[in-house]
């Protein structure tokens, strides 16, 4: 469940460096250029991605305000079972047996973390 808040990025591979010869000193390394951070980073527009998705989508998916609809969106697991996992990894606190509390703080998490990694999330969708 964690990729969901991970960054991935696909960096083109750096050019090799000339091999030093016997003769001469190692060439000094360098390392590669790293990803970019969030805070430089352009913000990812959430809503834009989750309502593209949305409109392709053959289900009609209420992503802002369902947990199990956010995630049928992005092809993760929506099961109880599943979002029990993830409101553990989460630190939920509350009484995991009532889905309907559980669901909603997951909910607010999970756009509160999309925000705090990059992501461009309405206020509201973060309270």
């Amino acid at each position: 469940m964690s990729a969901i808040f991970g960054h991935s990025s696909s960096a083109a591979a750096a050019p090799a460096a000339a091999a030093p010869t016997a003769q001469s000193a190692p060439a000094p390394t360098s390392a590669a250029p790293s990803a970019p951070t969030t805070a430089s980073a352009t913000p990812v527009d959430v809503t834009a991605i989750m309502d593209g998705l949305a409109a392709k989508s053959s289900e009609k998916l209420d992503w802002r305000k369902s947990i199990v609809d956010l995630m049928k969106l992005i092809n993760l697991d929506s099961s109880l079972a599943a979002r029990k996992e993830l409101a553990q990894e989460l630190s939920y606190g509350g009484d995991m047996n009532d889905s309907a509390s559980m669901n909603i703080w997951l909910h607010k998490q999970v756009m509160a973390k999309l925000a705090e990694n990059g992501g461009k999330v309405p206020d509201e969708l973060r309270v």
